[in-house]
């Protein structure tokens, strides 16, 4: 066995960070000294063609899921490089597991523990390697780019699943169904003294039991350690509320189901987002993001038995969904409650910028520990009665086809079926005029992004429908309903809806010439009094519609029965309160 266990950063001296090739031989040579405790397993291809790997650690070289599960040991996945220019997290995965299996460092943190890294998520956008790409990040000198092969960033794929990288995810994921999974990033944003911040949700879309066991036992250590270690924690995102102003405040951001932890909200599991530092050294970030790990993997080898417990649990709730009477939270937002946090930043100083013309903001490196205010509170924006099921024709391929990419339980229909159903209509929707992750989708505006089109009004009408056969049917009663709810709720912040998988919907098709709709208007003006009074109130009060004639004549169009069976906006998802009757298999 070679006595030269240094990691390829490690070796140059936190310089450079190695290509895929390297980081695989590394793992190979991890795996051929110890075949009994590592397998390397290759979970999918990226667009390119390039292997997907998994690296499983596992101390009684057990690496049959369902028999880990069984033993009452947990999985932790631990992913990297999902934005490859980030590549802190793969580095350190390569020392953390050389100093587990080569070192013999604390064998106690796998005592009940089985660990699954994967080194490259992003492995095109990872071989997109240049010195340009990261230009607010200091070190290392190359690195990946953000975006996979065809420019997609995957993170916001996780609900829609366009990319191969992500179904490939969800099948390992679901293979595995790790008990806890971590997503190391390198931050964007402002200047602070922290090197290693971290988020964990707690916000009413998760299961209670988990959040307080993250607020009471997993928080609390992972600060403790990495400070006492000699870096420093700080236990949230850090979000300006005024980019040029530190001393305002820290605000929440949203976290949608687009976002590998937001997904797993809908897995019932915990995740973890980790955010090294963009502008310290590149040993600091590599040795910090180590450090967070060690503390997670002591932290979940005490509390194995209560994790796996936990999840079983919110499995078992979520696996029930349609028969609860509560309402289920589909949007959650900041309420605008903040507490006071004592944040440790730099000096700073603001200046009118002859550049921009905007206020800019400039740090210097003398520390300034300040009070600040952090928004703290969330509330449920949205929330909704979960059917029994969802109904969905079998002529929206697409839908279906993402919807058993997602793990999802599916049953045809046998034989057409005609039932009340719960439908939405849905107006007034705007779509950007730019694309967001190669769509042009209706999301709602975020601390994070742009806001992109408009979600207009959504009316639920209870009727009978007729369904093919073939029409798959969703039902609740399984472990992921909530991805059903998200993906299949026109109002959930990444559904089929707002990303585009309905557009159709919102096209008229039929339409009459304006010779024809002229006779309709004064035929429909002397026969209906009511319908007379609210057109001459429009004309009198909205001054483009009194201007425009098309829309004059459609105005009665609409309200005509061949307006009406053009049928726009009607959704065509129905929501099942019982699935008695429904000819399932």
């Amino acid at each position: 066995m070679t006595s030269d266990w240094r990691t390829p950063a490690e070796a140059s001296n936190y310089r450079a960070t190695p290509d895929a090739a390297d980081t695989l031989q590394f793992l190979e040579r991890l795996a051929s000294a110890f075949p009994r405790e590592v397998r390397l397993e290759r979970f999918g291809r990226s667009g390119e063609g390039r292997d997907l790997t998994l690296v499983v650690v596992s101390p009684e070289g057990v690496f049959d899921p369902q028999t880990i599960h069984s033993s009452g040991k947990a999985v932790l996945l631990v992913q990297n490089c999902i934005h490859a220019g980030e590549p802190d997290g793969k580095d350190a995965c390569l020392a953390l597991i050389r100093d587990l299996l080569v070192e013999g460092r604390a064998p106690e943190l796998l005592s009940n523990l089985v660990l699954a890294v994967i080194p490259i998520y992003n492995i095109d956008g990872h071989e997109r390697r240049s010195a340009f790409n990261r230009i607010n990040q200091r070190g290392p000198e190359v690195t990946g780019w953000r975006a996979n092969g065809t420019n997609l960033n995957l993170n916001r794929d996780y609900l829609k699943a366009d990319a191969p990288e992500t179904r490939a995810f969800l099948a390992m994921f679901h293979r595995w169904l790790p008990d806890l999974f971590v997503d190391n990033h390198v931050t964007d944003g402002s200047d602070f003294q922290y090197d290693v911040t971290f988020q964990l949700d707690t916000t009413p879309d998760t299961f209670p039991a988990t959040a307080e066991w993250i607020d009471s036992r997993v928080v609390p250590e992972l600060v403790r350690h990495v400070n006492a270690a000699g870096h420093a924690a700080f236990p949230s995102q850090v979000f300006l509320k005024d980019d040029t102003d530190p001393t305002r405040g820290l605000r929440r951001v949203e976290n949608p189901p687009r976002f590998s932890t937001g997904r797993m909200i809908l897995e019932n599991r915990p995740g973890l987002l980790v955010e090294m530092h963009m502008l310290k050294d590149y040993r600091t970030r590599v040795t910090g993001n180590h450090l967070v790990l060690e503390a997670l993997l002591r932290r979940l080898s005490e509390d194995a038995e209560r994790l796996t417990r936990l999840n079983r649990e919110a499995d078992e709730v979520a696996s029930h969904l349609g028969d609860s009477a509560t309402l289920f939270p589909l949007v959650v937002a900041a309420s605008g409650e903040t507490a006071s946090v004592r944040f440790r930043g730099f000096e700073f100083t603001r200046f009118r910028s002859e550049v921009s013309g905007a206020t800019a903001v400039r740090y210097g490196t003398k520390p300034l520990d300040t009070t600040v205010p952090i928004e703290t509170g969330v509330t449920v924006a949205v929330a909704i009665r979960p059917p029994r099921g969802y109904i969905v024709p079998p002529q929206w391929t697409r839908v279906i086809e993402v919807l058993e990419v997602q793990g999802l339980t599916i049953r045809r229909t046998t034989s057409p079926w005609t039932g009340t159903v719960e439908r939405y209509r849905l107006s007034e929707m705007r779509r950007p005029d730019r694309p967001f992750e190669g769509r042009f989708p209706i999301l709602r505006s975020s601390a994070v992004e742009s806001e992109f089109g408009r979600f207009g009004r959504c009316e639920l009408i209870a009727e009978t429908a007729w369904y093919p056969e073939q029409s798959a049917v969703i039902a609740l009663d399984q472990r992921l309903s909530k991805v059903a709810v998200h993906f299949l709720e026109p109002e959930a912040p990444d559904s089929a809806f707002r990303w585009g998988f309905f557009d159709s919907i919102l096209e008229q098709k039929e339409s009459g010439e304006g010779y024809v709709l002229e006779e309709l208007a004064r035929e429909e003006l002397a026969r209906d009094p009511t319908l007379r009074a609210d057109f001459e109130r429009r004309v009198q009060t909205d001054a483009a519609f009194a201007a425009d004639s098309t829309a004059r004549l459609d105005f009665f169009y609409q309200r005509s029965p061949w307006g009406r069976a053009n049928r726009v906006g009607e959704y065509p998802v129905g929501r099942v309160r019982t699935l008695d009757g429904i000819p399932l298999p």
